[in-house]
């Protein structure tokens, strides 16, 4: 990704144990970690100085652009997660590939401003009002790989198998955009999507209720021939399990796992109402959960079992999903947090662990296992984080992860190095130079169109 050399030097690191001052990073003209040596107290003649406290990359395992639209607008009132999906489906009946691209790009964008390198895009909105095919029928995903790479990010598009309303039920009205009416004919369109030096393609499957039983083995053996990640929503509502019982006398965990999807390679979304049967299935089978603490707040999801789940067997990632606020180290210290609320006991998560979960565990969940982490031969992808702002500022430098994890904001992000190139340099962005106004210009142009 990075066509040449560079070499930068982090004030402090974080190399997956104590903070180190003075460490010059090197990259590689493949973008890969060349070299790493702590120990110079001032950046080398030639260096790229990086104020604060350097970490990996922070993965997004879990992302739907276009909800970002939704910022505020749904914060009158009151309801449910289902009067909710009411306004989201609204924007999902709005998009067309360009209106698509413009506001990726600019969401991708905020996620760079907040020390994101990589996102997981899981992707569902396909085809054209009624569900007509475009005559480029990638056309929506092509639009999002394209938005990932202008703004300077690495994406694993998560092509989303999506056939069903519900239990038994047909697909209507916006729903039509994101039916190919049977898996197979889904693996036609998804074997048609290309990565490239910047972009993987993986799986997902929407939730049980969206795929029907018989379609779910093929969606999972579509990822495991390609080695592909393979991604889908868990048990996010009471509801989604009271249907799965009522249609198969099986919990949503329990139907996946007699389908063959439970596994290593895949990744359950939310998991937050579970029964302890199925916390010991996803563990046994090392199936890795990606909890979203903020938007499972603000649609009154619930609180997942998170520490229940790692002590189970299953690896913890996390991301920011519907996007009421994009900030990943919001996230890390929301999944200790909710658990504290959950037990009246600190302490269930070290900043330490937190951080793992959010770049190196992050990574691997969306299929780039080489990155996550600074050190040679990894990808050089890394972000720096304000040790002097007014939330960061006090704590000695060997708490300085501590402060990030648990005190800084996605606001105190000042550089983003994604394959040796410096996407954020300042705070600013250097391939979207105004974020702020490409988010409401896109926004609005969504809410305009018909």
């Amino acid at each position: 990704m990075s066509l040449t050399e560079q070499t930068y030097w982090a004030e402090y690191a974080w190399l997956n144990g104590p903070v180190e001052p003075g460490v010059v990073i090197s990259t590689s003209r493949t973008g890969h970690i060349s070299s790493v040596a702590p120990g110079a107290a001032e950046p080398p003649v030639g260096c790229v100085p990086l104020r604060g406290l350097t970490l990996p990359g922070l993965a997004n395992v879990h992302s739907h652009a276009f909800h970002r639209a939704l910022r505020s607008a749904t914060q009158v009132g009151s309801g449910t997660f289902w009067t909710w999906r009411n306004a989201m489906y609204d924007i999902a009946s709005r998009l067309d590939p360009d209106l698509c691209h413009a506001l990726a790009r600019a969401v991708y964008a905020e996620m760079a401003l907040a020390g994101v390198t990589c996102v997981g895009e899981f992707h569902y909105v396909h085809h054209a009002a009624g569900g007509t095919r475009y005559g480029n029928q990638n056309a929506m995903g092509e639009a999002l790989i394209a938005a990932a790479a202008d703004a300077g990010i690495r994406m694993t598009l998560l092509d989303t198998c999506y056939l069903a309303a519900g239990f038994g039920q047909e697909p209507t009205g916006v729903q039509l955009r994101f039916s190919d009416g049977t898996a197979a004919r889904w693996a036609e369109r998804a074997d048609a999507l290309r990565g490239n030096g910047t972009t993987r393609i993986g799986a997902a499957i929407h939730s049980v209720r969206a795929v029907p039983a018989g379609e779910l083995a093929q969606v999972a053996a579509w990822a495991e021939e390609r080695g592909a990640p393979l991604h889908v929503h868990l048990s996010e509502q009471p509801k989604e399990n009271e249907d799965c019982l009522g249609a198969h006398g099986r919990t949503p965990a329990e139907l996946l796992a007699d389908h063959g999807v439970l596994g290593p390679r895949t990744t359950a979304v939310h998991a937050t109402h579970l029964t302890g049967e199925d916390i010991e299935l996803l563990g046994r089978s090392a199936t890795v959960v990606c909890l979203c603490p903020t938007t499972e707040r603000d649609l009154a999801d619930g609180i997942g079992p998170a520490a229940r789940l790692r002590a189970a067997g299953s690896p913890l990632c996390l991301g920011s999903d519907s996007h009421a606020v994009i900030d990943l180290l919001a996230e890390a210290r929301a999944l200790e947090l909710h658990e504290r609320l959950n037990t009246r006991v600190r302490g269930h998560f070290t900043a330490d662990q937190l951080l793992r979960f959010t770049a190196e565990d992050g990574h691997a969940a969306l299929g780039w296992p080489e990155a996550g982490r600074i050190e040679p031969g990894c990808l050089a992808d890394f972000t720096t984080v304000a040790l002097d702002s007014v939330r960061t500022a006090g704590p000695p430098p060997r708490m300085a992860l501590q402060a990030a994890v648990f005190a800084a904001t996605g606001a105190d992000v000042r550089h983003t190095v994604v394959g040796g190139r410096h996407i954020v340099r300042d705070g600013g962005h250097q391939l979207v130079p105004n974020v702020p106004a490409a988010l409401a210009e896109s926004v609005a142009a969504l809410r305009a169109a018909r």
